[in-house]
């Protein structure tokens, strides 16, 4: 969770009239109700909550930080004014536009309607640093992806392999597979929902509701259907290919050795009947390896053997992504 801490700074005129909301608690976990304080003096210093990770002696390149971004529930990050409008298309929702940069102590401040989980997670990735030390919720992940559009940030040229806000998201799927996979898609977001979907192999793709559908979008729906249908025609295929016949010995005959054939074939039959994309290669070598109790002959036995470990690295090797 992100904490701040406290600081003591001149507020401006506009945020201190009796309706701000400004918070003077201290290590408050972010999402807290605020309590409304008295009426702030401006020209008196007043308590604030600052960034852990952006705070007023943040430098870059030895720059000192020139704009503050105020999130929705007054958490200060001060940040640098040409770090912030290169990572954004639109002047970060223009709101940039409106800060004034004179010669005062403190640099202008930016009020920007985001949470400070959200704004926190947002900065993170202007500067290309990781939040994922922060524990933040899948909620707050959607709702970051959701806001970054707004702010002038393309999801699809951020969240790509190698980037930080891409580790995040792909953090999320363990606990949120389908509903981490829908945000992935509705972003159209290849990299993230490719490592994401190895993740619902075990998913049954009935239980998708008409909401998860639409999020994701008949392009990454049809992947997904093709991921799970793919891998289970895959096991059929190989399974289809018993184990080879030996030539005719005095204690084992081809027809004794159609036995073992046979016996596959109703191995097969069950494994298919039940088994799923997310089938592990245990389950299957404890499916077929017992068939050898049955045979006397060493070398039924030794290509029984050799087709189950050809069908194990067979089925380890298929594909499990989009």
């Amino acid at each position: 969770m992100m904490e701040y801490f406290d600081f003591n700074m001149q507020l401006p005129d506009e945020w201190s009239d009796t309706d701000s909301e400004t918070t003077l608690t201290t290590k408050t976990p972010v999402g807290t109700p605020m309590e409304k304080p008295e009426a702030v003096d401006p020209s008196e210093n007043a308590t604030v909550s600052v960034s852990y990770a952006f705070h007023p002696y943040t430098s870059f390149d030895k720059l000192a930080p020139d704009l503050v971004l105020a999130s929705l529930d007054h958490v200060f990050f001060y940040v640098h004014y040409h770090k912030v409008l290169a990572a954004s298309d639109n002047g970060f929702a223009t709101l940039l536009s409106s800060c004034k940069f004179t010669l005062a102590e403190y640099p202008p401040i930016a009020a920007i309607p985001e949470p400070a989980e959200v704004l926190n997670i947002i900065v993170h990735t202007i500067y290309g640093m990781p939040a994922l030390e922060y524990h933040p919720s899948f909620e707050t992940v959607s709702a970051t992806l959701d806001a970054l559009p707004r702010y002038g940030m393309s999801p699809k040229r951020i969240v790509v392999a190698g980037q930080p806000l891409y580790d995040l998201v792909v953090a999320c799927a363990p606990l949120h597979p389908i509903d981490t996979y829908a945000l992935a898609a509705a972003h159209d977001l290849p990299d993230a929902a490719a490592a994401v979907s190895a993740h619902l192999l075990s998913f049954p793709l009935s239980a998708l509701s008409d909401e998860l559908v639409n999020r994701m979008g008949p392009i990454y729906l049809k992947k997904l259907f093709f991921l799970h249908n793919g891998r289970i025609e895959a096991l059929k295929h190989a399974l289809i290919q018993p184990p080879v016949t030996h030539v005719e010995t005095p204690d084992c005959t081809l027809i004794q050795q159609r036995r073992l054939t046979r016996a596959w074939a109703l191995a097969a039959a069950h494994i298919m009947w039940e088994a799923g994309p997310n089938l592990s290669t245990h389950l299957l070598q404890a499916s077929l390896l017992p068939l050898q109790k049955e045979l006397t002959c060493p070398k039924c036995k030794l290509t029984l053997r050799d087709r189950v470990a050809c069908l194990v690295v067979d089925w380890a090797s298929v594909k499990r992504t989009i």
